[in-house]
């Protein structure tokens, strides 16, 4: 047992490990839509049954466990993940049904992480108590972007948010930096880095802005061999992670003592992201690994660029090419035109990632 900022006493955890994680997507019924009304947490079981019934809930038991198999963590409600179209109640389902599902596939030390994105800090607390109660190992936590033009230049406020947010949280909070979700929001390494060093129950970054200089200096201040000493983490088992958001950088970001990357590409490839990160780390201990990681990047940075383009409709389109099940996104975001996607999965840098990801031994369609 250990305490957590509010001196309560939180479970041991599974550990966080460096490594490639995948933000999951969330797979919804055709008639997800027509719900006419929302669930609380507080509805009746039967209301909640019927609401749950809207997610794809096989789809995503499948993925979760596909994925894990692979090597790749999974991180549920996320942006990829689409928390801002889910209710509090398909929160702890999604939670619920991957802890369940990853036990029952014999992966009982593979970690659940979980979104907590939110308008308010009030909010954010609200849905890291759930998550914690309903299995989840950790939380990662965004600034809401809705006033983003108060915030963005307000860099006490930016900073008590994740301070806030982290003390009050059961479980260990990564801090998501990812500007494009949260109206601009851009966190500078100097603020990363102090919240890393005085908020003891923050374990990790996730830099979705794709600052690999910020990923170089944050890293540089939580590799540095006096960090752990002088900062120690509320949970041994959560060490502060450095990790890129993209796959573009994973190779360089080892050699500046990055720790991986949490990265929607593994959810189409996970063997191929997992494959560079291992190559990547035994390149520099022995560099004649170097030559093939850095083909093995160059068809993964040109894909992750290509793809990303297409968003979440698009990798949705491709895991229903690779792997039977993918749907739609919830309103308003819309399908990904079929001719879109045709041209996004006969491109060529799509292709040269289904056949690495055939090479190194993951099953395709």
């Amino acid at each position: 047992m250990s305490l957590n900022g509010n001196g309560t006493h939180v479970s041991t955890i599974r550990p966080l490990k460096p490594g490639i994680y995948a933000p999951i997507p969330s797979f919804f019924l055709p008639e997800s839509e027509d719900l006419g009304q929302s669930l609380s947490l507080h509805a009746s079981t039967a209301s909640r049954s019927r609401r749950a019934h809207y997610l794809d809930i096989p789809s995503f038991e499948n993925h979760v466990v596909r994925v894990a198999t692979a090597g790749v963590g999974p991180l549920l409600a996320g942006s990829m993940g689409e928390a801002i179209h889910l209710s509090h109640a398909e929160r702890v389902v999604l939670i619920k049904t991957a802890r369940k599902a990853l036990d029952h596939a014999g992966l009982l030390n593979v970690p659940v992480i979980t979104g907590i994105g939110a308008g308010s800090t009030r909010e954010s607390i609200e849905l890291a108590n759930e998550a914690a109660a309903a299995g989840a190992d950790y939380a990662i936590a965004i600034t809401s972007g809705y006033f983003a033009g108060a915030l963005a230049g307000d860099r006490k406020a930016l900073k008590a948010f994740f301070q806030e947010v982290s003390s009050k949280s059961p479980i260990p909070v990564i801090i998501y930096n990812y500007p494009g979700a949260s109206g601009g929001i851009n966190l500078d390494s100097d603020l990363i880095s102090e919240l890393a060093i005085e908020c003891p129950n923050t374990c990790g970054v996730k830099l979705t802005c794709g600052d690999v200089g910020k990923l170089t200096r944050v890293a540089a201040t939580v590799s540095d061999p006096m960090f752990s000493a002088l900062n120690p983490r509320t949970n041994k088992n959560a060490p502060f992670l450095v990790l890129g958001g993209f796959s573009d950088f994973l190779l360089p970001s080892a050699y500046s003592n990055g720790h991986g990357a949490i990265t929607g590409l593994a959810n189409v490839a996970p063997h191929s992201i997992v494959k560079l990160f291992e190559l990547s780390e035994a390149s520099m201990v022995d560099p004649s690994f170097l030559p093939e990681a850095q083909r093995l990047q160059g068809i993964i940075g040109r894909a992750d660029a290509t793809i990303a383009k297409a968003s979440i409709s698009g990798t949705k389109y491709l895991l229903q090419k690779l792997y039977g099940y993918g749907g739609h996104p919830r309103r308003p975001l819309p399908p990904i035109d079929p001719v879109a996607g045709e041209a996004l999965w006969e491109h060529s840098h799509t292709q040269a990632l289904v056949h690495l990801e055939g090479e190194v031994g993951g099953k395709v369609r």
